[in-house]
């Protein structure tokens, strides 16, 4: 018989995040218990961006950036 996991729990989410909850209402709009920005934010922080990490033309070291 197959396990039941729970699903009233909270995922496991980073330190930063805490308290985030997206939600997609039944028109398909995405809301969000954080703003946009402050989601960027971590992201651009915490995310390296693939397309961007072997380019030549660009002097820019995430690390030192912040």
């Amino acid at each position: 018989m197959a396990k039941k996991k729970k699903k009233d729990s909270d995922p496991k989410v980073h330190d930063d995040l805490k308290g985030f909850k997206m939600n997609i209402n039944s028109f398909g709009e995405i809301s969000s218990s954080f703003p946009i920005d402050k989601i960027n934010e971590f992201l651009n922080k915490n995310v390296e961006d693939k397309k961007l990490k072997d380019r030549d033309d660009l002097d820019f070291n995430e690390k030192d950036d912040k």
